[in-house]
């Protein structure tokens, strides 16, 4: 979809309360969207997006039905939608509840109420998810990178390749913790590690800390991406020799940026 503009975006909005849906609907089309759906439960939501085809599905996090969560899980199951782009928007902002919706690979989260500005930054994060540029660069070929993605997650690690896979990128490894990873690190050699922090057996510092001291692969660039907030301990990884750190939910202009810096120093 080269050159994907904000007026050629399909938008499903799921919002149970009909006075925020129209405020919200409002925004969007002060934003320059002109197709727009709607629907004030979950279950309506995925026959709608069974019956028709969009690019963005914008979400409320609780639903008369399900929650926010549960709504882009289900459609990251389903493979015609599997790459929808997802908005949430909440006024909810405790970890336990927004962690979910950042490992399935939301676009942004939004919080209520939201400014036009923040509206148009969680857009444009959207055509950059989905209008995506390959890395090509004189160095390497990103269709030749051997890529391991570490995340007890399988929705983010499925979104992750998804995004990946838009930047020319081809050969994906897979573990779902540190354990798994090292495991495979001992036994193929790659161009670059990806990796959550918080994972179960082994957390992600552990992770590189591990690669860094005892690995066969010790200079491999590791790329960590995650919701973790204390900086604390992001620091303490930092110190361990990670070579980038991005937030969830992320945008793809960043996630590529850091990318080919990264893939740059390495070669």
């Amino acid at each position: 979809m080269s050159g994907l503009t904000l007026n050629q975006l399909a938008v499903l909005i799921v919002e149970p309360s009909k006075l925020q849906r129209n405020l919200i609907i409002d925004a969007f089309q002060d934003a320059g969207i002109l197709t727009i759906g709607e629907a004030d439960t979950g279950t309506d939501a995925l026959r709608m997006l069974e019956e028709d085809e969009y690019d963005l599905l914008v979400s409320a996090l609780y639903l008369p039905d399900m929650t926010g969560a549960d709504l882009v899980l289900a459609v990251r199951d389903r493979d015609q939608a599997s790459d929808l782009a997802f908005i949430l928007i909440s006024s909810e902002t405790r970890f336990e509840y927004l962690d979910p919706i950042r490992q399935a690979g939301a676009a942004a989260i939004l919080a209520k109420p939201f400014s036009q500005q923040d509206l148009m930054t969680a857009l444009h994060a959207t055509l950059d998810l989905l209008d995506q540029e390959e890395l090509g660069d004189e160095e390497y070929d990103p269709a030749r990178l051997e890529v391991l993605l570490v995340d007890d997650s399988r929705f983010a690690r499925k979104h992750m390749r998804s995004i990946l896979n838009g930047m020319g990128v081809e050969r994906f490894h897979e573990a779902n913790n540190g354990v798994e990873a090292l495991e495979l690190i001992k036994q193929q050699y790659f161009d670059l590690i990806i990796t959550d922090y918080n994972m179960p057996e082994m957390d992600g510092g552990t992770l590189v800390e591990q690669i860094r001291k005892n690995s066969n692969q010790a200079s491999v660039p590791v790329l960590m991406v995650t919701s973790e907030e204390d900086e604390n301990r992001l620091a303490a990884v930092q110190q361990m020799g990670v070579s980038a750190i991005c937030d969830k939910p992320f945008e793809p202009r960043t996630l590529r940026h850091l990318m080919v810096q990264i893939m740059s120093e390495a070669c």
